[in-house]
């Protein structure tokens, strides 16, 4: 018996990658009587052309459907559409939650002049300092910081995320030029109200998997409790020790070391503001009884 991981599923068949090598199977009968399925990303075992197990899943994503992520290119683009600090927070936490790393990727860089640069530059080093890989460069498919994030994902299981039009084929283009991906097509054969099913994959990109679908819309849910909410913002992990009551949720409590680092510029206001904007949605949100 051999394990391994599916690189791709196409009507029934999983293409499993196990030492290097691709093994064409397919499920087991009782698979759909158990209600499993299997999806790109699956660590499995399998045998003489059959899965035998699927073993246990430490994530999984809806879009694209992939499992066991590893890293996340949290493609952002710096204009065109202009910088959101709130969007790009809420992919970092919707990334915390499935304990997915996130590598943030700034994008059409080239389009700012000098000030501007200097303003995405900075916001770029408050994320750094929070402790999260960014890459910003003046020119933002420089080879060198190509081939940094590409040391940052060998060996990984990769998705792409970002808005429409913010560069995630671009990127993958760059980092694989073979790949030929059409960039800008997709979004507007979707504004033509056509629907093109595409198979997900695995593609090894320097000693990566990356799906080469890009997707992800959790970042659109806040299905967190207001309790679990601070545990997703790596800076306020690491300050919450020093709060003087357990369970600090940042906002009112006194002699709390979140607002004393705000006060004295050791946080991103942006990211203390979004938190709170987060809270609020949270704390109103109904009750979803269906889950």
């Amino acid at each position: 018996m051999k394990e391994g991981i599916i690189q791709q599923s196409l009507s029934g068949f999983y293409d499993v990658i196990s030492d290097g090598e691709i093994y064409r199977t397919r499920g087991r009968g009782n698979f759909r009587k158990k209600k499993i399925k299997p999806i790109v990303g699956d660590a499995v075992e399998f045998e003489d052309g059959y899965l035998l197990k699927v073993l246990p899943r430490r994530n999984s994503l809806v879009r694209p459907p992939v499992a066991n992520v590893d890293a996340a290119v949290v493609v952002t683009a710096a204009t065109q559409p202009v910088f959101s600090a709130n969007l790009l927070d809420r992919q970092l936490i919707a990334l915390e939650r499935q304990k997915i790393t996130p590598l943030v990727y700034f994008s059409k860089t080239d389009l700012l002049d000098s000030a501007d640069y200097q303003q995405i530059a900075t916001v770029a080093a408050g994320y750094r300092q929070i402790g999260y890989a960014v890459f910003c460069n003046r020119q933002p498919f420089a080879q060198d910081q190509l081939t940094a994030l590409q040391e940052q994902l060998r060996g990984k299981t990769v998705t792409m995320m970002g808005q429409t039009g913010a560069g995630k084929s671009t990127l993958l283009n760059h980092l694989a030029p073979d790949l030929h991906l059409a960039t800008g097509e997709i979004s507007q054969a979707l504004k033509r109200g056509r629907h093109t099913t595409r198979k997900v994959s695995l593609l090894n990109v320097g000693g990566a998997l990356i799906a080469d679908t890009p997707g992800f819309s959790s970042y659109e849910t806040f299905d967190m409790t207001v309790e679990e909410l601070p545990q997703l913002f790596p800076e306020m992990v690491r300050l919450a020790p020093e709060c003087k009551f357990r369970g600090c949720l940042h906002i009112k409590e006194p002699h709390c070391a979140v607002k004393a680092a705000l006060e004295n510029g050791i946080i991103m206001n942006s990211r203390y503001d979004d938190y709170l904007q987060f809270h609020e949605l949270i704390a109103n949100q109904k009750p979803n009884y269906k889950k």
